[in-house]
């Protein structure tokens, strides 16, 4: 036999540390019966060598050198087949494990070799720094080795040793042991703190916690009570004595500070230093007891804090100076009583320091007015910080809005401080005013100016400080402090400032958006000019995205009244410029109109003092645009014009410059319908071209046909001259104004003139566009009548009404939503109330005079509808207003909308509701916070009333059994707050205690009826569940040996399950634990019960006809009977129908296998199992004579050999004083399966080769 050592750096180090320098020879023992020493055998491996080192020492010794650790390091660990989580071997590399694998070495960083041994057993191999091979080996053992957990208990107090400090003990144990360890909390009274994990590491980490409980059990910790009054002379003067004794001792004292109310003193350490620290401070207490007596004193509160001093170093100090103790009343109490404690010989001296102490600081005051302490404390406090330097040992304290200045120090320092101030006083008084002015606060911005360049002037100039109030607190209050004389002007300025202010008139211009950037001018040069011609009065445009017509003015009256006269004048002005007038003109005459080099329409342009724009040579338009005053256009038009009908006199064309339609339908021999860009006429090849105006006809020469048809067409134009057309320009706003109620205002122009006035569509582009049709003379007079009206609108006005101001507030809430639907209805008109708590009646109304009138009309139209309205009260209790608002007040805003009414809850009263019946009865006292106010028109109100009552919830008794209350809430609640979402209803249980078949409903009158009917259905199903419950839970009672359990149970419950699943019934079979090993319980219907029990009678009649038999077959041959992961044995036992059973390993009799059957086929399996054997033992016996031919020769051996030397033979390779020899260890035993396991699942033969038998 051959001896293997194997040595890991750990115990090779611990084994190398113990031995002496050994001489090694190197020449074989001239006795062949020598046995070498371990040493001899294995030598040493150098510890230190010196490159180039000569020593005098033989060849065979090393010198020691210094072990290099691996950063890197490598860890190998086996998971048996019985403790593999994922047993699928079919897809090993790719299923469960692999994946688990790659997110460890994610999550870790670490390499992971997987690797299958053939008894089915996984090696992994995990490769990477320590701290990732750890972290890695406590996942791969959490994730894919099963999993146990087991209990340590220790004592509760040493549970934070095992935590350690910030966990990191537990961490390093975890990691470790590759374990989870569970610790109770500290306020859970249990102990026992779980361990989780395989089960080498359950027993590692349990030996490590008991490790650090032990230790702990070493200590002690002590906890003595005496009374607060003495601790100070335990721990001494600064804590001095309590000091010695822990290091004399070495045991740690805690004695709490005198704020914290516990007179317990722990003492904690090893126990025999705890013990004499005990002694030594029962000593001194006991001293200090026996020889302190105690006397009051009287102090004044304020006076404390000087005798505690700064952290109590006065108290320390008297305690160490006298011995005696000094005890302080509380900060929060008022008493005055101070007690000092010590000998009777050392009170003396001790009362007398706690008196000087006490007056060592004074406090006084000096008066001086609120408003001079800036002054007295200086710019940045130069004046105090003067006194504060040469009196460091004085406080002085300021209070805002107080006339008090505290002076807190020693006694000496403080009154040449109060001299100091006083002086100091003194002289501000005599050089030093101030003046309190008030200006409304609304001008306190204009005061101080832009970026403060008003205030600051003022500062500067007059040599004063001026003192405004932020717009937050809106007061009127500024106050001037400085040189009287300076404080007099400064407040005549601000005044005087004040008073124009108040002078100051705003006014609103309307002004079209078109014309701003005209009267703005090229970079602002023409408003300059007004501006400086007004530099009294701020201009104020508006923003250029809101596109609002106002433009506000903001100075002195008389000023803005000139220029707002001077703006009116200068928009008349654009207004009569921008006159416009479209010209249609033939596309092709307008290079002609233009002239060469734009001759032509410039010399127009100038002559007239006109706008003309021709349309883009790629646009469809043919219309010419002249824009200017009236009669420029028309002037302009008529050149035009007449320079369009001379254009071309080569051709014989005729022209006609009013805009009308033929109807060539009417012409003789004209087919109806033809309408088309030429038509030709039978009029010797004349061609009429029917296009954009003006109409023209062209031919050849002028023939009679020519002559006719110029008749007809001069006919057609004379009946069509009535198609004049002409466009005015109108703001979108001001049409419903020109169109009037009901089509009235433009109904009446178009009786007057007979002129057709069409307005845009809303979906047309130009909406400001108004077209005007019908004959010249009276499409003149529309446009004439129109112009007059829309002037009148463009004419701003301002009104005022009077509504009573009770009806103001419709007009404002809901952020002013009916004055917004006035602006956009009635021209942007600007309706003003007054201020809230002005008390005033007096409304401003701004714009157009139609638009006023109009809404003049329509406010007093509302404030009737208001008046006529009433006030309905309903009686609703507090509690159900909730419900009848509904979420977010949904409910509420319905009834609003149907009913147009406003509805107004009361506030709510927190005080106790007053006991009520229930369902709306009205024999109650109304209390003011059930009362809801709906107003509007009185049979509105009436239905809202009626609404609103619909919605007060009633509540309704259901009467339900007790039992099946828990039924009807639900896991979690979850079926009565489902039964509460489907109905809209609030459902009360009574608590189980009560034991209540009482369930109350609670909502509108139609949900709780739902919600009745909803729960009787459910009642009813859960009765019948009951009755169902009642029918299944019939019982009975089978009694069977426990022997057939197993066999009844089948392999992994198989049979057992089946006959669950046949008979529908529960089938209990006893623990472990009970008395009846023998009864089994059959739970079900009463009909499936018998028939399971009688298959399971039935079943243990079969076994009972079962026999066993012992046989006994050579152990060698187990492992290859059992086959790979026991398919063989199983094949077995389902061919002869029996159970075949094999010894646990280390059983008395290894070679003992049962078989249990029916007789016959246990003959059967015996003879079958018997013939196994035979035929493995031939080869088991082949394969160890083979092996017993490999063995190599020993070196100590001779060439003859008795008896002895084959018994050395049979030995082995043998050594003396091997590390296994000594004391404690046990040399490793080959022929042990648990010391070396081979691969199969059997016990590996003792001769049997390494490579398993040899195939033929």
């Amino acid at each position: 036999m051959s001896s293997v050592a194997v040595l890991t750096q750990e115990s090779f180090a611990e084994h190398r540390s113990g031995l002496k320098d050994v001489e090694i020879t190197g020449r074989v023992p001239e006795d062949e019966a020598y046995i070498p020493t371990y040493l001899e055998a294995f030598p040493p491996l150098p510890d230190k060598g010196t490159p180039g080192e000569k020593t005098g020492e033989p060849a065979g010794a090393w010198s020691k050198i210094r072990p290099i650790k691996a950063s890197v390091i490598t860890q190998v660990f086996h998971v048996p087949l019985e403790e593999r989580r994922y047993k699928d071997n079919s897809q090993f590399g790719e299923g469960e494990e692999a994946k688990v694998c790659l997110d460890i070495m994610q999550k870790t960083g670490a390499h992971i070799e997987l690797s299958l041994a053939k008894d089915q057993g996984l090696s992994i191999m995990v490769t990477g720094k320590l701290d990732s091979v750890m972290k890695a080996r406590k996942e791969i053992v959490a994730q894919l080795q099963t999993q146990a957990s087991a209990t340590v208990l220790i004592p509760k107090e040493h549970h934070r040793f095992v935590i350690g400090k910030n966990g990191e003990k537990l961490q390093e144990l975890e990691l470790k042991t590759a374990t989870k360890i569970a610790i109770p909390r500290s306020d859970d009274p249990n102990a026992n703190i779980r361990i989780t994990g395989t089960k080498d590491g359950i027993e590692k980490a349990r030996h490590e916690i008991q490790l650090i409980s032990a230790e702990q059990d070493k200590r002690a910790v002590e906890r003595l009570s005496f009374e607060k009054a003495f601790h100070p002379f335990i721990a001494g003067a600064y804590n001095q004595l309590v000091q010695e004794v822990s290091q004399e001792t070495g045991a740690r004292i805690s004695i709490p500070p005198p704020s914290v109310p516990k007179d317990e003193i722990v003492i904690t350490g090893e126990k025999e230093a705890v013990a004499t620290a005990i002694a030594r401070i029962r000593a001194i207490y006991e001293d200090k007891k026996r020889k302190t007596t105690t006397i009051s004193v009287e102090v004044k509160k304020s006076q404390h804090k000087y005798i505690v001093g700064p952290k109590g170093n006065t108290l320390q100090e008297i305690l160490e100076n006298t011995g005696v103790s000094v005890e302080m009343p509380p900060l929060d109490s008022a008493s005055e009583t101070i007690i000092l404690r010590g000998e009777p010989d050392k009170l003396g001296p001790a009362l007398t320091q706690v008196y000087a102490k006490a007056k060592s600081v004074i406090v006084v005051e000096v008066i001086a007015p609120a408003w001079l302490h800036r002054f007295i404390i200086g710019k940045k406090g130069q004046n105090i910080s003067r006194i504060t330097q040469q009196l460091p040992k004085v406080h002085i304290e300021f209070t805002d809005g107080e006339e008090c200045i505290s002076l807190e120090g020693p006694t000496e320092e403080v009154e040449q401080a109060q001299a100091q101030l006083q002086e100091i006083i003194k002289d501000l008084m005599a050089r030093m005013d101030y003046a309190e002015i008030n200006i409304d606060h609304r001008f306190h911005r204009h005061l101080i100016g832009k970026n403060g360049a008003n205030i600051n002037r003022i500062k500067e100039q007059y040599k004063v400080s001026v003192r405004i109030p932020q717009d937050s607190e809106h007061c009127g209050l500024v106050r001037i402090e400085g040189d009287p004389q300076g404080v007099q002007l400064a407040r005549k300025e601000l005044m005087d400032m004040a008073q124009r202010m108040e002078n100051e008139r705003t006014k609103d211009l309307i002004i079209e958006h078109k014309f701003h950037r005209t009267i703005i001018g090229q970079k602002g040069e023409k408003i300059k000019e007004v501006r400086d011609k007004f530099p009294e009065v701020i201009i104020i445009f508006p923003d250029q995205q809101q596109k609002s017509d106002i433009v506000q003015l903001r100075g002195p009256k008389n000023e803005v009244e000139k220029c707002a006269k001077f703006l009116q004048k200068l928009i008349a002005e654009l207004v009569e410029s921008s006159f416009s007038i479209s010209v249609p003109i033939h596309k092709q005459f307008h290079k002609n109109i233009i002239g060469k080099g734009g001759a032509n329409i410039k010399k127009i342009r100038e002559e007239t003092n006109t706008k003309i724009d021709l349309p883009t040579e790629n646009s469809n338009s043919e219309m010419i645009v002249i824009t200017g005053k009236k009669s420029s256009c028309e002037a302009a038009r008529d050149r035009i014009l007449g320079m369009y009908y001379g254009c071309n006199s080569q051709c014989s064309s005729f022209f006609f410059s009013h805009t009308f339609s033929l109807d060539f339908s009417t012409l003789p021999g004209q087919p109806e319908g033809v309408w088309g860009c030429s038509h030709p006429l039978p009029c010797g090849g004349l061609r009429v071209g029917q296009g954009h105006h003006p109409r023209s006809c062209r031919g050849g020469g002028e023939s009679q046909e020519t002559t006719a048809s110029m008749r007809d067409i001069c006919f057609l134009s004379h009946q069509q001259v009535n198609n004049f057309s002409v466009e005015l320009q109108a703001k979108p706003e001001y049409h419903k104004f020109l169109i009037g109620k009901g089509g009235a205002n433009i109904r009446r122009v178009r009786d007057r003139t007979g002129a057709r006035i069409i307005f845009p569509s809303p979906d047309e582009p130009e909406q400001e566009h108004i077209t005007i049709m019908g004959k010249e003379e009276a499409v003149w007079l529309a446009q004439k009548e129109l112009e007059t009206l829309i002037q009148n609108l463009d004419d701003v006005i301002e009104d005022s009404m009077v509504v009573d101001p009770r009806h103001h507030r419709h007009f404002v809430c809901r952020r002013g939503q009916v004055l917004r639907e006035l602006a956009e209805e009635y021209g942007g008109v600007a309706v003003s109330f007054p201020r809230t708590g002005t008390q005033s009646d007096n409304i401003t109304l701004k714009g157009p005079r139609e638009c006023v009138d109009a809404a003049k009309k329509r406010i007093q139209e509302i404030v009737q509808d208001l008046e006529s309205q009433v006030n309905v009260e309903v009686l609703i209790p507090q509690r159900y207003h909730r419900a009848v608002m509904g979420p977010k007040g949904c409910k509420i805003q319905q009834i609003t909308r149907e009913h147009e009414v406003l509805i107004k809850f009361p506030d709510r009263d927190e005080s106790q509701e007053p006991a009520s019946p229930e369902n709306g009865d009205t024999d109650l006292i109304p209390r003011k916070c059930d009362i809801i106010i709906v107003t509007g028109q009185a049979e509105k109100c009436e239905l809202a009333r009626a609404a609103l009552l619909a919605l007060v919830p009633v509540t309704i008794d259901v009467e339900v059994s007790y039992d099946l209350h828990r039924y009807i809430i639900g896991q979690k609640g979850a079926g009565i707050r489902k039964m509460m979402e489907d109905y809209e209803v609030n459902i009360w249980v009574p608590q189980p205690e009560q034991q209540s078949d009482i369930i109350k409903i609670t909502g509108q009158v139609a949900n709780v009826e739902r919600a009745k009917q909803g729960l009787l259905e459910r009642v009813k199903e859960l009765q019948a569940e009951q009755e169902d419950r009642a029918l299944r839970s019939y019982k009975v009672t089978l009694s069977v040996d426990p022997k057939y359990h197993p066999k009844i149970i089948g392999r992994k419950g198989a049979v057992i399950s089946q006959i669950r699943k046949d008979y529908d019934v529960n089938v209990q079979f006893p623990d472990k634990g009970e008395e009846q090993q023998d009864v089994i319980v059959i739970s079900g219907y009463e009909r499936n019960a018998n028939e399971a029990r009688a298959a399971i009678v039935q079943l243990v009649a079969a076994l009972q006809d079962m026999v066993s038999e012992d046989i006994r077959l050579d152990r060698r041959v187990h492992a290859r009977i059992i086959g790979a992961r026991g398919k063989a044995i199983r094949k077995l036992m389902e061919e002869f129908k029996v159970d075949i059973r094999f010894p646990q390993p280390g059983s008395e009799d290894p070679s003992k296998v049962t078989v249990t059957g029916l007789p016959e086929n246990v003959d059967n399996a015996t003879d079958h199992l018997l013939n196994l054997e035979e035929e493995y033992m031939l080869s088991v016996t082949e394969t160890e004579t083979m092996a017993s031919y490999m063995k190599p020769p020993s070196k100590t051996m001779g060439t003859g050999g008795n008896d002895e030397d084959n018994k050395a033979l049979a030995k082995g390779f043998v050594v003396r004083d091997a590390p296994w020899n000594a004391q404690g260890n046990k040399a490793p035993d080959m022929s042990s399966a648990e010391e070396f396991p081979t691969f199969g699942s059997g016990i590996a033969p003792k001769q049997t080769s390494a490579w398993g038998p040899k195939k033929c």
